[in-house]
């Protein structure tokens, strides 16, 4: 135990604490009496804040004054220096009651949080998929999303029950790029979606960590710590497994996840970049990305597929699955709003880390509940280059730390 005694009645000389390297010259001190001498004597114990002396160089003595200060004497011919600090660790910060009720209610809001972002996910690619089976058009789906979520925010901000961010021309002007690559990711996902299972275009989306260590250093010149590199193996051979060994494969799923994957890599450097220091919160930020990139996609769609395109497969559709189809339809666009909307107000309340393990849990999540709901016919060879995949995912999520 490291103890410091602090006097306040007596005061006490100390000589020759520490050994010279030289000789020393010893100075004319006034004899000291015998501590068991003194009368009225008060030490106290402390070890709670340990006071330390140290000579860097040449040792030396000190003299504990009867005002409790502490001084130096130098012998002649050496320099001494004597310090005096707290040990930082001396004292274990208590917490309180108020606290410890204040943190655990943190971490239940971060549950739900999770627990909602993956359940409105799975959900989201149950009905995504029926939608894409029965209505082949991924541009109108992809559309139907966005609309719905803009037309939601717009709905909260009217009637007040979500506070409108105070935005100005740079603001949109910023958001523009995150917006194009936005609708690119966006369409390219549902294109791959209507291609090919659901659990294969996750499994190609998982390799998105792969695209971002290639993009920050060929294109923006940053480097990463050797176990990143690493970690892109296993995300890498586990997609190319799962690719080779996929039953039902189709080029343009896969094309459209790889093109996902790029878009959303991008989005995220655009958003660093061009959003840093605008104060808008994760659920209004969502908001006006939606809206922008509903603004840039319509056009678009409109022009691939058409509204005569359109009507045909709507009554095809409806004279095939009934009624239900407009409830499919509907179910895939507010809950794709919904889920990423509570995936971005989520990182309001974790750290960067958090939410990427928290995206590898998801994608199992969606993977494994697809695969049950859809049964869709998986190879052990293929299982097993998807856990690689998503094992090499949750790797880079902790060597990026």
């Amino acid at each position: 135990m490291i103890a410091s005694v602090s006097q306040s009645a007596a005061g006490i000389g100390v000589c020759d604490l520490v050994r010279l390297k030289a000789p020393c010259v010893r100075p004319r001190i006034a004899p000291v009496h015998a501590v068991s001498a003194i009368k009225n004597l008060d030490l106290t114990l402390s070890t709670r804040k340990p006071l330390y002396l140290a000579s860097p160089e040449q040792s030396g003595f000190g003299l504990l004054h009867r005002d409790g200060t502490l001084s130096a004497i130098r012998p002649r011919g050496h320099d001494f220096k004597c310090e005096a600090y707290e040990a930082d660790r001396s004292e274990v910060p208590e917490i309180s009651p108020e606290q410890a009720r204040s943190t655990s209610a943190q971490r239940v809001k971060i549950g739900v949080y999770f627990a909602t972002w993956w359940a409105l996910n799975v959900v989201f690619n149950i009905y995504n998929k029926k939608v894409l089976n029965a209505f082949p058009y991924p541009w109108l789906t992809s559309t139907l999303s966005l609309a719905a979520g803009s037309l939601i925010m717009l709905i909260s901000w009217a009637t007040r029950i979500a506070e409108a961010p105070k935005t100005d021309f740079n603001f949109w002007k910023a958001l523009a790029p995150v917006a194009v690559a936005h609708t690119i990711g966006h369409v390219a996902a549902t294109v791959s979606m209507s291609k090919v299972a659901v659990s294969f275009t996750h499994i190609i989306k998982s390799g998105e960590p792969a695209f971002s260590v290639l993009v920050s250093r060929f294109l923006l010149g940053e480097t990463f710590p050797v176990p990143v590199y690493l970690s892109l193996v296993p995300i890498i051979g586990g997609c190319a497994l799962a690719a080779v060994t996929e039953l039902n494969f189709n080029m343009i799923g896969f094309m459209g996840a790889m093109i996902s994957n790029l878009a959303f890599v991008f989005r995220n450097i655009f958003s660093k970049r061009g959003m840093k220091g605008l104060s808008v919160s994760g659920m209004n930020y969502y908001a006006c990305l939606s809206i922008l990139s509903l603004v840039i996609l319509t056009p678009f769609a409109i022009a691939v597929e058409g509204p005569q395109v359109w009507a045909a497969g709507w009554q095809t559709a409806l004279s095939q699955i009934g009624p239900n189809f407009v409830w499919w339809v509907a179910a895939q666009s507010v809950f794709y709003h919904l889920y990423n909307q509570v995936s971005y107000m989520s990182l309001d309340e974790i750290s960067p880390l958090t939410f990427s393990i928290g995206n590898t849990m998801k994608r199992i999540s969606v993977i494994v509940s697809s695969i049950i709901i859809f049964r869709t016919p998986v190879q052990p060879v293929n299982a097993l280059g998807a856990a690689i995949a998503i094992l090499g995912t949750f790797i880079y999520s902790q060597a990026k730390l």
